[in-house]
């Protein structure tokens, strides 16, 4: 597929197509057949360029404006990690992926736009992380970094951000993908699926996995499933810091009761699995008592239905610093209004709306 800083329309084509799941043909019906398979193929391909009648029909078959085909290519995915791949089909996963490039491509361009960019710094050297007291020694370090102190996270999206670290929340129900982390020109990037909103701890212990995945610095011959033991390992400790976690639990436990274990819940963020985990790694409870939890957690079918208190927890999760620098570049006027409804992706009536809301 021919694609040049001049002529991006042929790779935007596929990207948008990607974007929505769409075959050729099945593009072709969607234009309600006003533009055939061989003739998309032939655009994709960069071999014939469409007309102003064509462009407005795909535009409306995709769901882009027509700008879209020719904004030029910024960024691209690489080293991505899907912490759900194998349970991913391919067409899911490259709409995903299409969808977080072209979100990633735009945040960058505001950000530019607004003089406002957020760098990530990798926190630290090449010391090779190999086990798990690695991990949990770089949890508590990056806690040192961040000026986190011991205290709970209280939003930990926002944190993500503030350190330069991308976050995009895709909006999908599907329940086999949670979250992925890339790599960018404009450095790492997370997207979450946007159901975790329905269970917070959860969502909470999925970006900090993905942090692990972005700066923990894994020694070499490590394989995947071990290095995803690490990242569990450093998720725990930097949401749950062993200290502050010690005063909480208590010490040598050897019976709990659910209305505490939410208590422990809306103290941390973290779901009651993540807390049982972690009692057990710091040697508060017995192999034999994690392994009673985790029969009664099944018998009660936790991972399907959902664990006691999982809506307790409502504190703030998330960020937006992508919509807020958006609405700062209309009201600059650095943008036009509906430019800034098509950075958004919504209509250009709700963004007038929101800036009243916002103006005053």
């Amino acid at each position: 597929m021919p694609l040049t800083a001049d002529n991006p329309f042929p790779g935007r084509l596929h990207q948008a197509r990607q974007m929505r799941g769409l075959s050729l043909r099945e593009l072709a019906v969607k234009t309600g057949d006003a533009v055939s398979y061989a003739a998309l193929s032939k655009y994709e391909h960069g071999r014939m360029s469409p007309s102003s009648t064509v462009l407005i029909a795909l535009a409306d078959a995709l769901g882009q404006s027509p700008d879209f085909f020719f904004r030029p290519f910024r960024l691209a995915l690489t080293d991505v990690r899907f912490r759900k791949k194998s349970r991913l089909g391919a067409t899911d996963e490259r709409a995903f992926l299409e969808q977080a490039r072209n979100y990633f491509e735009r945040y960058r361009e505001i950000e530019e736009l607004v003089g406002d960019v957020r760098t990530f710094h990798a926190p630290f050297g090449k010391s090779a992380v190999r086990t798990a007291g690695d991990a949990e020694k770089l949890a508590t370090q990056l806690r040192d970094k961040w000026k986190l102190g011991a205290d709970p996270l209280p939003n930990v999206q926002q944190l993500l951000e503030d350190h330069g670290i991308k976050v995009f929340e895709l909006l999908t129900e599907d329940r086999q993908f949670d979250g992925l982390k890339a790599e960018t020109e404009a450095g790492p990037v997370v997207v979450l699926a946007s159901w975790l909103n329905g269970n917070l701890p959860r969502k909470r212990m999925t970006e900090i996995h993905e942090l692990a995945h972005i700066v923990l610095p894994i020694a070499d011959g490590i394989s995947e499933a071990e290095e995803e033991k690490l990242c569990m390992r450093f998720a725990g400790a930097f949401l749950l810091p062993e200290q502050a976690f010690r005063d909480a639990f208590g010490v040598h436990r050897n019976h709990l009761g659910i209305g505490e274990l939410v208590g422990l819940k809306q103290t941390f963020g973290a779901s009651i699995m993540a807390i049982m985990r972690r009692a057990e790694q710091l040697g508060l409870i017995t192999s034999t008592v994690f392994e009673k939890f985790c029969l009664f957690a099944n018998q009660h079918h936790w991972r399907s239905n959902g664990e006691p208190g999982d809506s307790s927890y409502s504190q703030p999760e998330g960020c937006g610093r992508f919509r807020l620098l958006v609405l700062r570049a209309v009201a600059e006027e650095m943008i036009s209004a509906s430019s800034g409804a098509e950075f958004l992706g919504i209509d250009l009536h709700a963004l007038r709306k929101e800036m009243r809301e916002i103006i005053g």
